[in-house]
């Protein structure tokens, strides 16, 4: 896009609407047309100060994109939507489908407020494609995105969504968050462990109390070589630390403690 970022300082890992407002009045804001905020980050999955910025986004008429990658599907579970208040004020946002949706890889969904700015930003214009817009009803969903080539990639989410029906997804979010949160007790409950975030969503991060980057690496290898689990540790204020993403329904606090005792006690 050849344009710049201006960087907000993140409060406890989050963009909040204040600093936002900050840094816009430090910097004068010229040139600024869009803010990104994050619906759940994929390291340690805090959701940002959405409802705080779109109002920054609304007081000087910016776009708000919300990067719901990984933690927005939450938002089918009931008991964390109201940690997303203020995405209904989104112009646009992301969710991946083959993240914590259960669809195959690659699926990710841009959703916009007001599907004609994207379409006025992403259609692409060539005597062989003038035919697709005979009249102003035309609908080609390349329009919507960069590729104009590009496979159907949402058609698994959407039979899937057909067979099983909303509440299932809903159930299976919810079996997640409720697993999570039984292995944040799991792991404060273990002396040699140290929980570091409060979990938000269904990402664990914790401390191995007397480990190194080594000692990491080897625990998360031997899983993954011996089949039990696809474990990658993480970094946190340059530490390295462990992490469990949870996102299978049938996972189980069982399987979790298996994954806990393999780095000895």
């Amino acid at each position: 896009m050849d344009a710049g970022a201006l960087e907000v300082p993140a409060d406890g890992g989050r963009l909040t609407g204040a600093a936002l407002r900050a840094a816009l009045d430090a910097d004068g804001g010229d040139g600024v047309f869009a803010v990104v905020a994050t619906a759940g980050t994929t390291n340690v999955g805090l959701v940002d100060d959405l409802a705080g910025v779109a109002e920054v986004c609304r007081e000087r008429g910016l776009w708000l994109h919300v990067d719901g990658a990984y933690g927005l599907a939450a938002l089918c579970a009931p008991s964390a939507r109201d940690r997303f208040t203020g995405i209904e004020h989104a112009d646009s946002f992301i969710v991946d489908p083959h993240k914590w949706l259960f669809s195959p890889f690659d699926c990710c969904a841009l959703v916009y407020r007001e599907p004609a700015y994207g379409r006025a930003a992403h259609r692409q214009h060539a005597s062989y494609l003038e035919a697709l817009y005979v009249d102003d009803d035309a609908f080609n969903p390349s329009d919507y995105g960069v590729h104009l080539t590009r496979r159907a990639r949402g058609l698994p989410f959407w039979f899937a969504l057909a067979v099983h029906g909303t509440d299932a997804f809903a159930e299976a979010v919810e079996t997640t968050l409720a697993l999570t949160r039984a292995g944040a007790q799991e792991i404060a409950g273990r002396d040699e462990l140290e929980l570091l975030i409060e979990p938000e969503l269904s990402v664990l991060v914790f401390r191995r109390r007397g480990w190194e980057t080594a000692d990491y690496d080897r625990w998360a290898a031997s899983l993954r070589e011996s089949g039990t689990a696809f474990v990658v540790p993480t970094t946190v204020g340059g530490e390295t630390v462990g992490r469990l993403a949870l996102v299978n329904p049938r996972t189980t606090l069982d399987d979790l403690r298996i994954v806990l005792d393999a780095m000895g006690s």
